[in-house]
């Protein structure tokens, strides 16, 4: 059995490694657009495991530069947060403005794609799994200040089976959210097609872990699977008396109180927000709202 590449220490030794960067290349090609594709990239934070120690490693995020002088940020995100997009944005704009240094003149700016890999739902009135953000004329939507691009893959919508893999994409995805099921002897063809999952596997599977390393993983793993079981069991408890209001109300506006109890039920066990709106449908302020 595999290591969970979602456990974002993990994420970070086999995308981050210099033995890897293939790996990383593959990637961060499949997420940007054809334009942006890079043949070389150079590690501005390469992981090490002797530096490795407790909290220490607090920011799991990978810094790369490639060829041509644009900077990257990756990073496994498997925690929703307060005010995450703030945070998303300051950590492009810090490597962004790290580029220069006293005198440098902004000519020597590049662009800067940040690429988060999110283990939760955060965009609910949204179907799709991989967002992209760049700044637009609100008018005439043309594109202006290319350096800034934000990208966000949502594990949890990714729903595609093996047969409906279409893209580079489709597969890392697929590999993020079940690399832990998987081993060289079992890798579907689907995903063989990119040889740099093959090695990804063989990767996860050789990865040797320190005692410290492996219980930060332990633990990291832990909370996943607590996590995914607390959300579970609020969902179906919150859905069941959903439905026990609706069957009593047996009026159209019963649904919506239905609903709001869906999310009353929620928010009392303590569920994220961006997780309460994808179950109900409801908006980040309506649910703020029942909060008070």
């Amino acid at each position: 059995m595999s290591l969970n590449p979602r456990v974002d220490f993990a994420f970070k030794k086999l995308f981050g490694s210099e033995e890897n960067k293939d790996l990383l290349i593959s990637f961060i090609n499949s997420v940007v657009s054809e334009k942006d594709r890079i043949v070389e990239v150079t590690l501005l934070n390469p992981y090490n495991d002797r530096e490795f120690g407790g909290d220490r490693l607090s920011v799991l995020d990978i810094k790369a530069k490639d060829e041509q002088g644009r900077q990257y940020n990756i990073e496994m995100q498997i925690t929703d947060e307060v005010y995450y997009n703030q945070r998303a944005l300051y950590y492009w704009s810090k490597l962004y403005t790290s580029q220069l240094k006293k005198g440098d003149l902004f000519e020597y700016l590049k662009k800067t794609i940040s690429i988060n890999v999110l283990n939760f739902n955060y965009f609910s009135d949204e179907s799709d799994y991989h967002h992209v953000f760049h700044i637009l004329n609100t008018k005439t939507h043309k594109r202006y200040f290319e350096d800034l691009e934000l990208h966000f893959i949502e594990l949890d919508k990714f729903d595609k089976n093996l047969s409906q893999l279409k893209t580079t994409l489709d597969r890392w995805t697929t590999f993020l959210s079940k690399a832990s099921g998987y081993d060289a002897h079992n890798l579907p063809m689907e995903l063989k097609i990119e040889p740099e999952i093959g090695k990804a596997i063989m990767a996860l599977e050789c990865m040797y872990l320190t005692n410290e390393e492996r219980e930060l993983y332990e633990g990291q793993l832990k909370w996943l699977r607590d996590e995914a079981a607390a959300i579970k069991k609020a969902e179906l408890r919150g859905l069941e008396e959903g439905i026990e209001k609706g069957k009593v109300e047996g009026k159209a506006e019963g649904k919506a109180e239905a609903i709001e109890t869906v999310a009353r039920a929620l928010i009392n066990q303590g569920t994220p927000t961006t997780q309460i709106a994808h179950v109900t449908g409801l908006s980040h302020e309506a649910i703020e709202s029942l909060k008070s």
